[in-house]
C-alpha cells in the first residue's frame, strides 16, 4: 500500500500533529487524489492511503477492463476505507466517494467525524490528466461514467469543495486553510 507515515517523515511540519483528524478527499478518477494526498498529508503531519489500493482485485480487473462498477462491488471497499479511518490518528484517504450512500457508509465504519474534501472540476480538464498519465488501472473511457454517478456533497454533509484547477501548492494550501 502507499503510505505516507507523517509529516516527520517526508519533511513537511507537523501543525496540529496531535489533533485527530480523518479526511477524505473524493473526486472522480483522475481528479487528483494522490497527489492532493501526498502534499497535504507532509503538511499536515498525516498518514496518506490511496482507497484504490483497498479495492478487492476483482474490482481493479473490472475497471481495467472498463466495466464500472456496481454498488455492490464498491460496497466492502468502502467499508475497508471507513474501518481505515476508524483508529486514532491523522488520516487523510483518497477514495472517489462519489454518492453520498458511499460517503454513508465510511462515515458508519470510521465510529468518528469523517470531513470529505470534493476535488472538483471539469470533464475536460479531468479527461486530459487520465490521457496523460501512465500506469493506472482505470480506464479514461470510464470517466463519465463516474460523472454520471458523482452526487456533489451537499451543505448538509459539511464538505469542503475545492477547484482542482488550480496549481497543486496552491490547491494544498487553501484545503489547509479550510481545515482551520
Amino acid at each position: 500500500m502507499r503510505f505516507v507515515s507523517s509529516a516527520s517523515e517526508t519533511g513537511g511540519s507537523e501543525m496540529g500533529a496531535s489533533d485527530p483528524l480523518r479526511l477524505v478527499l473524493m473526486g472522480v478518477a483522475g481528479s487528483g487524489k494522490t497527489s492532493v494526498g501526498l502534499a497535504l498529508a507532509a503538511l499536515l503531519g498525516a498518514r496518506y492511503l490511496d482507497g484504490d489500493d483497498l479495492h478487492p482485485p476483482a474490482n481493479i480487473a473490472k475497471m481495467a477492463a472498463g466495466i464500472a462498477l456496481t454498488d455492490a462491488d464498491r460496497a466492502p471497499w468502502l467499508a475497508a476505507v471507513g474501518d481505515l479511518l476508524a483508529p486514532p490518528g491523522r488520516w487523510i484517504v483518497g477514495c472517489s466517494a462519489l454518492k453520498r450512500s458511499y460517503r454513508d457508509i465510511i462515515r458508519n465504519h470510521a465510529h468518528s467525524p469523517v470531513i470529505f474534501v470534493h476535488l472538483a472540476g471539469s470533464r475536460a480538464l479531468i479527461g486530459a490528466r487520465m490521457a496523460a498519465r501512465t500506469g493506472h488501472f482505470m480506464p479514461e473511457s470510464l470517466l463519465d461514467s463516474q460523472f454520471a454517478t458523482l452526487e456533489p456533497p451537499g451543505p448538509e454533509e459539511g464538505a469542503i469543495t475545492v477547484n482542482i484547477a488550480l496549481p497543486l501548492p496552491d490547491l494544498v494550501a487553501d484545503i489547509a486553510e479550510r481545515l482551520g
